[in-house]
C-alpha cells in the first residue's frame, strides 16, 4: 500500500498561482512515473501532468506553458506548480503513484480559479 497526501489547493483569481505537493509513504522512485490529474465537476478526471523516475515529463495541451511537475525523491514528494491559472482549471486535483500492479491515489485537494 501506498498513502498519498496533497497539500496546496485553495482559492486564487485568475492569473494567480498555486503549488500543489505530494508525499508518499514509499520511495517515489519505486514507480515508473508519477501524475496530478484533474476531475471538474460533471467530466472525466484527466491527466494533466506527469513525471517519470528518469525526470522526463508530459503535460497536458490545455496546462503546456504553465505548469511545471518536479519531484524531490529525498522527500518522496511530488509538486505541481501552477501558474497563470484559469477558471477552467477549477477541479479537484489527485496525486497518482503508478505501479506495474497497482495504482494509488491521494485524497484529491481543491483547486479553485476565480475570474
Amino acid at each position: 500500500q501506498v498513502q498519498l497526501v496533497e497539500s496546496g489547493g485553495g482559492l486564487v483569481q485568475a492569473g494567480g498561482s498555486l503549488r500543489l505537493s505530494c508525499a508518499a509513504s514509499r520511495n517515489i522512485l519505486s514507480s515508473p512515473y508519477m501524475g496530478w490529474y484533474r476531475q471538474a465537476p460533471g467530466k472525466q478526471r484527466e491527466l494533466a501532468a506527469r513525471i517519470t523516475s528518469g525526470g522526463s515529463t508530459y503535460y497536458a495541451d490545455s496546462v503546456k506553458g504553465r505548469f511545471t511537475i518536479s519531484r524531490d525523491n529525498a522527500k518522496n514528494t511530488v509538486y505541481l506548480q501552477m501558474n497563470s491559472l484559469k477558471p477552467e482549471d477549477t477541479a479537484v486535483y489527485y496525486c497518482n503513484y503508478y505501479t506495474f500492479t497497482a495504482d494509488y491515489w491521494g485524497q484529491g485537494t481543491q483547486v479553485t480559479v476565480s475570474s
